[in-house]
């Protein structure tokens, strides 16, 4: 027996051995079972065992903010925060389609929240995510620049299944940011899905790029085929905080 869990091991099949010692201490309720049976449930653990274990790295690399629980959603009244499109995009069905969420509202209405949980949904279907805000995505790129690392940098991103792009529109963008984001969306274009997270509605979002050309062909690649959230309604921070001290 600790021969062939040494083997199950070896072969990286650390899943089913611990099933297999299962099996072995409750022998009586696996013991009317056929080998095939037994077989099948080692192989099933081990196989279930393994996308947990890839489900949690993928949320580790993600970085999201906040840890966003679909079901943890609100959908009040006069939020903008709509059930059906919300069903709709927690299938992850965008992702197939390369599509585009673009999240605009106030501070406090909860843009980033309804964003990770759309991307905790994403990582639990095994697709790759990665959350920046604005702000750190430009500084690592012009950082990348100067170190050699940004055509690596760009090859990174453009593998991601989806990019949150968090705080759009702080700050004006320069022309070398806006051409390392144009860069960036570029790789992506109908090849993988961005979530965009603003307080500025995106009829302002032109204003913010310094380039008029480039900001034609950055609003072209996000806006293009993209599902808009726009929420509003009373702000979630105080709503939470309200709750939590009633």
């Amino acid at each position: 027996m600790d021969h062939l869990n040494e083997q199950l091991k070896t072969l990286r099949l650390g899943h089913a051995a611990q099933a297999l010692e299962q099996q072995r201490e409750q022998l009586s309720t696996y013991a009317e079972l056929s080998f095939e049976e037994r077989l099948g449930l080692l192989l099933e653990c081990e196989l279930l065992n393994r996308d947990q274990t890839k489900i949690q790295r993928l949320k580790r690399q993600a970085k999201l903010r906040l840890n966003a629980q679909a079901s943890q959603l609100i959908y009040k009244e006069g939020r903008g925060l709509m059930r059906a499109k919300m069903s709709e995009l927690l299938t992850s069905s965008y992702l197939h389609k390369h599509q585009n969420i673009l999240i605009t509202g106030p501070t406090g209405a909860g843009k980033t929240y309804v964003a990770c949980a759309i991307a905790e949904q994403a990582c639990e279907r095994q697709y790759t995510v990665r959350y920046y805000r604005l702000s750190r995505l430009l500084d690592d790129l012009s950082s990348g620049k100067l170190d050699g690392s940004y055509q690596k940098q760009l090859l990174a991103l453009s593998k991601k299944a989806l990019l949150i792009i968090d705080d759009w529109g702080m700050e004006k963008l320069n022309q070398e940011q806006a051409s390392h984001l144009l860069e960036v969306l570029e790789d992506r274009y109908q090849e993988s899905s961005t979530i965009v997270i603003s307080q500025l509605p995106v009829k302002e979002w032109y204003n913010m790029i310094g380039n008029a050309t480039i900001a034609d062909a950055l609003l072209d690649r996000l806006i293009h085929n993209g599902h808009r959230i726009e929420l509003g309604g009373e702000s979630m921070r105080k709503l939470a905080q309200s709750d939590h001290l009633g």
